[in-house]
């Protein structure tokens, strides 16, 4: 049974290298310039994959919540509403980074909190598409992307073992282009919470699919554990200045950051081995000045 994913330009499974995805979000500020540059900074640092998020806030929110006052040091506006709008890109800045991204060699792909957003992306001609652990029990949406016929990338957070199952059989049911991501819904996530042994789990229950990790978490070293037990999609937020105003921003990973982990994630991969335990080459000069051999101490008559 093959488990394997078409991501974009890249083929994903257990021989080729780690699927990195650097989750810029909303770290851009709203300024479409900043964007590019941080879709820049991280095709430097040799990741696969850059992703925004699309929501229609007028669909996702009441008339209450969107007016509701959010004046907090990461406001990007007087009320919760003009927060979130202050933070859209539309269609002409979403085409202009698709370009861009393009041209650096870069997928590039969003999540879809909601079907109009997923209508959005669509008409774009996105590659693949994200659903995020507030979705994970959110049939409707699972449907209508997974009818897309284009990969999808699920986020695991806040659900339970029968959560993912029943949106791993509501989208195989259309769509068998399916990756699903331990995660966990903590802003950062507590290192005690991660859970990480999930990714064995999922990859015995689901042998066919590809699994992965989305992580909260501060710092690489996560990550990498994460591909040690089977995760072949890494996605982790970006920013340029973890100071700026977001409430992503202080676990995100700088460009020094990200390009420690693609490094590190590439080293894992070679390190593995082929499990065959032997004297490798650069070992003969090591131990012929360190090892033991039997001599005489004293003359032999």
């Amino acid at each position: 049974m093959s488990r394997e994913l078409k991501l974009g330009q890249h083929v994903v499974n257990d021989e080729n290298p780690t699927y990195v995805i650097a989750e810029v979000g909303h770290n851009h500020q709203g300024k479409l310039e900043t964007a590019k540059e941080m879709f820049r900074q991280a095709q430097s640092c040799g990741v696969s994959a850059v992703k925004l998020q699309k929501r229609d806030n007028r669909t996702l929110f009441t008339k209450a919540a969107f007016d509701k006052p959010y004046e907090n040091e990461n406001s990007f506006g007087a009320t919760y509403g003009e927060h979130r709008e202050a933070l859209e890109f539309g269609r002409e800045e979403y085409a202009e980074l698709k370009g861009y991204a393009a041209e650096l060699g870069l997928d590039f792909f969003a999540t879809a909190f909601d079907i109009r957003s997923a209508d959005f992306l669509e008409a774009l001609g996105m590659p693949a598409y994200k659903i995020a652990s507030a979705d994970l029990r959110n049939l409707p949406l699972l449907r209508h992307v997974a009818a897309f016929g284009k990969p999808v990338v699920v986020s695991t957070g806040g659900g339970t073992m029968e959560d993912v199952e029943r949106a791993y059989d509501t989208v195989m049911a259309i769509n068998t282009q399916l990756c699903i991501m331990q995660c966990t819904c903590g802003y950062p996530v507590e290192f005690d919470e991660l859970n990480l042994r999930a990714i064995e789990t999922f990859r015995q229950r689901f042998p066919d699919i590809v699994v992965g990790y989305s992580g909260h978490d501060n710092g690489i070293a996560i990550p990498v554990v994460s591909y040690v037990l089977g995760a072949r999609v890494i996605e982790k937020h970006f920013t340029l200045n973890r100071g700026w105003r977001g409430t992503d921003q202080p676990f995100s990973l700088e460009p020094g950051g990200l390009r420690r982990l693609v490094r590190d994630l590439q080293r894992a991969k070679v390190g593995f081995g082929d499990g065959v335990k032997r004297k490798m080459d650069s070992e003969t000069t090591p131990m012929k000045k360190l090892g033991k051999k039997i001599v005489a101490s004293r003359n032999i008559p």
